[in-house]
């Protein structure tokens, strides 16, 4: 259910086939709510492949089409989502009285509701836009998600804007702006990481997780995957987040040395194990020059004096890095050109 904390409601996405589907898209687009929401949406679309064999059938059509509303959200993100939400039952009903397939909140419908669909579940609008009838519900996820990602990126905070516009969804956009980027929300932490796993189950592949076709940019990808989990000191195992100290609201979590060595260990298969503390993998694999960085590389800071390689994180291109920063914090997003991290001493390996 969207909405969360702040605000009251959720939404999902939508499509449709041909000259119909065409013009349900135009509409969905140009219609507007109010000032805020009728933001244009970017109709170029995500480049990621749905995994038809997992979607039931009489909704593949609708979350394929989705898929190609904006870049930001894919077919994958719109069927975990969906089934993060209903489970895949359009007769849901949560209970705060969160509807449909999609599960929004009546009043967030009254704002977003598009007609899509007729409720035969054919791509022809029937006058009505309806929480209840499946086109009508993932085409209007769509658009809300579509939305939220540009109003987030509107905030400039630091981190990948899929995770941030899911925790959008759940707590509602004014929790991105007023914390600075992701919320401190058990609940949203968790609505997020179990949507971004199920992201992995309707996504078509063709060799490793999350469809990295090099070691590094397994790495990344692995290191990514975690995004939202809560910093626990000593947390972390080659097998994913857990042990450590206590997480305020409970859960395992990571450390900084721990989701390095997880994202190494699973891109590799199982044939790299690093070493456990951030000092020693700083000295692991093979020195790289900043000149040279790639993605999946490894950044160790020295954060108290040079030599002491007290912090480390996977480069993940553009200039960031993904990493665990600290207790109270979450595995996110930073830029090397923060003031906090751009001075500091570094050093830069490569694992594979």
């Amino acid at each position: 259910m969207s909405g969360g904390k702040n605000s009251g409601a959720g939404i999902m996405a939508l499509g449709t086939g041909g000259l119909a589907m065409l013009l349900a898209l135009l509409v969905l687009i140009g219609s507007t709510a109010d000032e805020d929401t009728a933001d244009n949406i970017d109709g170029a679309a995500s480049s990621e492949a749905l995994n038809a064999h997992e979607v039931p059938a009489e909704y593949l059509g609708w979350v394929s089409r989705a898929g190609a509303v904006c870049p930001d959200v894919s077919a994958p993100l719109i069927a975990a989502q969906i089934e993060a939400e209903s489970g895949w039952n359009p007769r849901a009903v949560s209970p705060v009285g969160a509807q449909g397939l999609s599960q929004f909140m009546p009043g967030t419908w009254h704002s977003w509701g598009v007609d899509a669909a007729g409720p035969d579940g054919t791509p022809h609008p029937d006058g009505r836009a309806d929480p209840w009838t499946p086109g009508d519900a993932i085409m209007t996820q769509a658009r809300y998600d579509c939305w939220l990602a540009r109003k987030v990126r509107s905030y400039h905070v630091a981190g990948d804007t899929v995770p941030l516009m899911l925790a959008a969804y759940n707590a509602g956009p004014d929790a991105i702006r007023q914390h600075g980027g992701f919320p401190p929300y058990l609940e949203t932490n968790l609505y997020v990481q179990r949507i971004l796993k199920l992201r992995n189950k309707y996504r078509e592949t063709s060799g490793g997780e999350d469809q990295a076709t090099t070691f590094g940019a397994r790495v990344a990808a692995y290191g990514r995957k975690w995004i939202g989990t809560p910093y626990s000191w000593g947390g972390g195992t080659v097998d994913g987040p857990g042990g450590g100290a206590p997480v305020k609201g409970g859960g395992p979590g990571f450390d900084c040395s721990g989701l390095v060595q997880y994202a190494v260990y699973q891109a590799s298969h199982g044939e790299l194990t690093l070493p456990r503390v951030s000092q020693q993998q700083a000295t692991a694999g093979k020195p790289v020059s900043p000149s040279s960085i790639a993605v999946g590389d490894v950044i160790a800071f020295a954060l108290h004096g040079a030599g002491n390689w007290d912090h480390i994180g996977i480069y993940v291109g553009n200039g960031q890095f993904v990493h665990a920063p600290k207790t109270g914090d979450f595995v996110k997003i930073s830029s090397l050109s923060e003031d906090f991290y751009r001075d500091k001493p570094k050093t830069i390996r490569r694992m594979g």
